[in-house]
């Protein structure tokens, strides 16, 4: 059985504004698509959301075309850059919005999860807030109350359940927020990327309920999330959508596969200031990343060979106490290693306006033979982010004698190689 339908669905906005917010745009798409029964004017302008490039039209389709369906009890993975449009989808199944054209079915109840607080109202206590929810989605006060003290329990909210939410700290807002959405028997699940705002005991959580949810208890669950390994361990599909479009769907192996290997702005010759796919207020921009081997930049590196990490930042004007952390992923999107300024040095980051440089040194790389993705992010001293950049820079690492025994080391089915000796005899 079909639970989610999205028939050629596609949606239009004005930049910067909420709608046309022009009386003459207002009255002429009413006059012609209303009274006459023409074709909206409007939907013959307007273009692609890639913000890697500057437009010429008002008008931008934030999706374009979506054509899908997914089956009842599947778990399918949305991935895909900032601003690709996995949000604007969600909001569309869940009627935050509607959409410009096309039609959107679903079969079921749906529990939305798209934003700290969703629904919440915020001088309202957790319990009260848990109800209204419950009554939303159609649950009578004793299908509510059923299910209250397991609400309640996962939330971890218990001590806080009679506060009023607006109290309530964004870790504790999200928990109470998944719960409510997970317990109430929603046929369809939405989870937007609000799970990273949890710690890692309620993201492990959560990931396991909405196992249960689908495997156990046969309910749809659509999930968006940066994280591949969440992605991968969850869904069983997925959609990878791309300036709006979709660009490959199937098995989850093969989308997050391929998107983790998409190296589109290397294609289009974009350096990594001119990127435009960042998150952050723009104070201070990582204008270039560098791997430096014997003084030489490379995307190459032999197993275990020394080398460094340098990081060119750009301050419009002086920053005091940045913290700057980079994550290294796999091919299949497993973070197998990160570091953070603040935890790593004594020396906090002081950017001065103009160009700065910042050098991480190695001895060596403890990963085995295999293509390896870097995302950087900047802060400030109040936990601000100044820039974020996923897949900012790409390298392979290649295999050596590492042991010097003369035999290359080949294998890549391993994550980590550790350095050691083997000691044969007495």
């Amino acid at each position: 059985m079909t639970a989610i339908e999205f028939n050629h669905v596609s949606k239009q906005y004005r930049l910067g504004l909420v709608s046309t917010r022009t009386l003459s745009h207002d009255i002429r798409r009413w006059w012609l698509t209303s009274v006459l029964r023409q074709e909206d004017p409007y939907l013959k302008i307007g273009e692609t959301n890639d913000r890697s490039t500057r437009g010429n039209s008002d008008y931008v389709w934030a999706l374009r075309d979506i054509d899908f369906k997914v089956e009842q009890g599947d778990v399918v993975g949305i991935i895909g850059k900032n601003g690709a449009g996995k949000s604007t989808l969600l909001k569309l199944l869940s009627r935050v919005t509607g959409p410009t054209t096309g039609t959107i079915r679903a079969h079921g109840r749906i529990g939305s999860l798209l934003e700290v607080g969703t629904g919440f109202h915020g001088e309202m206590t957790g319990r009260e807030n848990i109800f209204m929810n419950g009554a939303i989605l159609g649950m009578t006060r004793n299908e509510i109350q059923a299910k209250l003290d397991e609400i309640i329990d996962f939330s971890g909210c218990e001590r806080y359940i009679d506060t009023p939410v607006k109290r309530y700290s964004s870790g504790m807002t999200v928990r109470l927020g998944f719960a409510v959405a997970a317990f109430l028997d929603p046929e369809i699940l939405v989870v937007d990327e609000v799970l990273a705002v949890g710690d890692a005991e309620f993201q492990k959580k959560a990931i396991g309920k909405m196992k249960d949810v689908s495997t156990g208890e046969g309910r749809t669950v659509l999930f968006v999330s940066h994280n591949m390994a969440s992605v991968r361990s969850l869904c069983k599909h997925g959609i990878l959508l791309e300036n709006g479009i979709i660009k490959l769907t199937g098995e989850i192996d093969n989308v997050v596969a391929h998107y983790l290997s998409d190296n589109d702005y290397r294609e289009k010759g974009v350096t990594l200031a001119q990127r435009t796919d960042r998150v952050g207020s723009g104070l201070a921009r990582f204008s270039d990343f560098e791997l430096i081997v014997n003084g030489v930049s490379k995307t190459q590196v032999l197993l275990q060979q020394p080398t460094e990490f340098k990081m060119h930042i750009h301050a419009e004007h002086d920053l005091e106490n940045c913290t700057i952390m980079y994550s290294v992923y796999n091919s299949m999107g497993v973070l197998v290693f990160s570091s953070n300024s603040h935890f790593a040095s004594d020396d906090k980051v002081n950017l001065r306006k103009g160009e700065n440089i910042i050098r991480v040194v190695y001895d060596g790389f403890p990963l085995s033979i295999g293509m390896y993705r870097v995302n950087v992010r900047l802060w400030d001293e109040n936990e601000k982010d100044i820039d974020w950049i996923e897949g900012a820079f790409d390298f392979e690492i290649v295999e050596s004698d590492i042991y010097g025994t003369g035999r290359f080391y080949k294998d890549s089915s391993s994550i980590t190689l550790l350095p050691h000796k083997w000691i044969i005899g007495s």
